[in-house]
């Protein structure tokens, strides 16, 4: 991928991930259930947090550093 494609997604993740912290998205998880004994919307948090994590680090590891020629 060329680098601008690289940058907008890297906006578009960190919108994504934004979002999917904000209390409408997060509320649709706070329901009675149990997931091996742990509530639904804890899961829900932690998964989107991972999820984050891994892709900002993928995204890192694809975007040249600043100075560098895309050779």
């Amino acid at each position: 991928m060329e680098r601008r494609k690289l940058t907008s997604a890297a906006l578009v993740f960190t919108l994504l991930g934004a979002l999917l912290f904000l209390p409408p998205l997060a509320t649709v998880f706070q329901i009675r259930r149990l997931v091996l004994g742990v509530p639904a919307e804890v899961i829900y948090l932690f998964a989107v947090w991972v999820l984050l994590i891994v892709g900002a680090w993928w995204l890192s590891k694809r975007l040249p550093h600043e100075g560098e020629d895309e050779g």
